[in-house]
Order: C-alpha cells, then structure tokens, then sequence
C-alpha cells in the first residue's frame, strides 16, 4: 500500500516540539490520494464515462498550471472523501459519487480561480461545497447544465433560462453560508456532503446527520472556540497539527449528559462532534478525534498491524469485542488526552485542582493502560507500525509511574 518511503514515526501520538512526523504523514497520505484520483478516471464507474474523460482532462490542465492548487483541492474532505469512496467498488452509488467528484473538484478549482478551462457538467449533485470560501451553491430542481468558470457559475434550466453566480463577490441571495468559522482556519459546518457519515460502527450511535441540537450557531462557535483555546494554550504542539489535519467540525446534536463524536478513514478533515456543557469534554473530543484524522492518514499509507481485523479483543472503551486496530485508535487518541490533563496540573489550572478532574485523569490512565497492553502485547506491527507502538510503549511506561 505504501505510495512512498515514510520513517516510522517516533512522535505521532504525542508530537516532540517542532515535530514535522505528522506532516510527513499527511503528505504521504495526499500523494496516494493523488494517484487514486488518476485510478478514478482511468477506471471509472460504467455510467460516468463522459464524467471521466472531463476529469481526466481537468486534472491533467490543472497539473500543468496550477499543481498547488489541485493539492489544496484534495486535502478539502468535501473532494477527498468522494476519491476515496470512489476508490472503493464495494460502495454502493459509485457512479453518482463519480458525478460529485467532477463537479466538486471543478467548482472549487473555480472558487480558487484556477480552473485550466471552463469545464460543462451534465449531472451535478444537489449541492457544491467550498470550505475555502465558506460558501454553498443549492442546484435547483430541473437544470439541465452547469458551466464552471474561474470565478463565475451558470446554472442552465430547461427552455434556454440561466443563472449566473458570481463566485468571486456572490450576491448572497445565490449562495447559501454554511460555514461558520471556529479557530484559525477550521469551520463549523452545517453542510456536509461524506457519503458516509450515516453509516455508524458504534453500536450506540445511529449516524451523523447535521443538528444544532436547539442550541444557536454562537454557542457552538463558543463553546468549541474555548475549547480550541485550552488545548493551545497546554498543547501548542499538537494543535498546530491540527490546523494540517481538521478542515471542519460537523455538529450533530446536543445532550447534557452523554456525548457522541466520530470520525471516518475515507472523510479525513472532517469531526463529529455533539455539544456538551463541560469544556473539558469538548477539548477531549477534539484531541480523540483529531489523533484518529492522523492515524486514520497512516492507515491510508500503511496497514500498521498485520493482524489489524482479527481477532477480537475486549474495549477498555467499548462495549463491543474490538478488533485491535480499534484498540489502536483508542489508545493512540488517550494518550494525548492524558497529556492535556497532566499540562492542566502542571500548570494549576484552577478547574485542575477537583476531585472530579483528578479522577478522570486517573480514568484515562487506566484505559490507556489497559489498550496499551492489549496492542503491545498482541500486535504484530509493520516496520512502519513498530515505530508506533514504541511510542506507544515510552508513553505507557511514562504514565505507569503516576500509578
């Protein structure tokens, strides 16, 4: 699987200041997602043929003049979840997720102003995304044509009528504005358009689907702004990591209670997150699923354990039998969780210093010492995976002396 030669990371659970381990794997993880998207014309679904000699076409223009800009493209969840969908036979769909594929990688190329040529499309999904531009353009009912520009978008109708959008100063009455800005770069999104995101693997969870929960946009920006804030402030590192990784926070409901969140391989950039009232379970949620983005690009480049899927284990976290890449991907996102509560003490952060905070330290020890032992003692890693778990181990040992 390997597109590249990669060093096995020696910091990608917990980065060493000035780490650039997470970087390397992000750009090992873009490079095979480059050469899926050549795959994805080369073999297309039966039914999108047409859509795949104007792909080829637009990808090939855009190498030649604008290679950054098809990068910045597929690192945007909204492009790279469709290739890695697409990649796959076994998704049901593939010829309309084909469909979206051109026409979001054209109406982004065209946001940006770096389409090679104007490009036609013929389907179009219900709806173009762009991250970049905070913007949504809604597909009506009956058109029968979409002409992509740099700049400019025309949606042709039946009987020769049109609309024109202006990409560049959009009047607002043609655009929708989705995206709702949270910390440096990452958004809030109440557009989402992962082909996955109902499909759920926990069994207490039933999908994704976007809800605010009655709570209004400023209070999730709020609350996650804060969040965002608290892990800056005691993990510089690892958040800087995050503006590589996270495009947008997708919320799905609120709860005083529980919280639920989650994250997907084929969706990396992207975090389900429901609203709690504690910060602190937030700034958690956001570590955990941010150290799954990053380990779900390694995965993109490496199998990590050779025996990954079978057999099944018992969850510190789960009340399923998980096999041990889910181990895994617990374990590696504890860790750093464990590191926030260990900078908060250090630190004397006054919500640091309660009985409750202590306690849930002591918690996240323990899962991560039970994980831990479930994969070191287990896992058979690859040369890549064995950098992994020695960090892992270091990590393990370090906590083991708190008790």
């Amino acid at each position: 699987m390997a597109v590249a030669p990669l060093a096995p990371p020696r910091d990608l659970t917990i980065p060493e200041p000035g780490s650039t381990t997470s970087r390397g794997v992000l750009s090992a993880a873009m490079r095979r997602l480059a050469g899926d998207l050549q795959q994805c014309w080369s073999r297309p679904p039966k039914g999108a043929r047409g859509e795949a000699g104007e792909l080829g076409k637009l990808v090939s223009g855009t190498m030649k003049a604008a290679p950054g800009a098809l990068i910045s493209v597929l690192r945007r969840p909204t492009v790279g979840a469709l290739i890695r969908c697409v990649r796959n036979e076994s998704i049901p769909g593939r010829e309309a997720l084909f469909v979206a594929l051109l026409a979001q990688t054209a109406f982004e190329l065209g946001v940006m102003g770096t389409l090679p040529g104007p490009v036609r499309l013929r389907r179009v999904p219900a709806q173009l995304l762009s991250i970049g531009a905070q913007l949504a353009v809604q597909v009506p009912a009956g058109t029968t044509a979409v002409l992509v520009e740099n700049g400019r978008l025309t949606i042709e109708g039946a009987g020769g009528a049109a609309m024109t959008v202006d990409l560049d100063v959009p009047a607002e009455a043609s655009v929708e504005r989705p995206y709702h800005p949270l910390s440096h770069d990452i958004v809030l999104a109440l557009a989402d358009n992962n082909p996955l995101s109902m499909e759920e693997a926990h069994p207490n969870k039933s999908g994704n689907a976007i809800a605010l929960g009655d709570r209004p946009v400023s209070a999730w920006t709020s609350a996650l702004g804060e969040a965002f804030a608290l892990i800056e402030r005691h993990l510089p590192d690892l958040r800087a990591e995050m503006d590589l990784f996270i495009h947008q926070i997708v919320p799905v409901g609120w709860d005083p209670e529980k919280h639920l969140s989650a994250s997907y391989q084929e969706a990396i950039g992207t975090i389900y997150m429901s609203l709690h009232p504690s910060g602190m379970t937030l700034a958690e949620a956001l570590i955990h699923e941010f150290s799954h983005n990053k380990l779900n690009a390694l995965f993109e480049i490496d199998e990590v354990l050779e025996n990954a899927w079978s057999p099944l284990y018992a969850s510190p976290v789960r009340p399923d039998p998980r096999p041990l890449h889910g181990v895994l991907l617990a374990v590696h996102a504890f860790l750093p969780v464990a590191r926030l509560y260990e900078k908060m003490i250090e630190a004397r952060e006054p919500a640091a210093q309660n009985e409750a905070f202590l306690g849930r330290f002591a918690a996240i020890r323990r899962i991560n010492r039970e994980g831990a032992e479930i994969v070191l003692g287990n896992g058979k890693p690859t040369e890549i995976g064995a950098g992994l778990l020695e960090e892992i181990r270091r990590w393990d040992a370090y906590y083991a002396r708190w008790g």
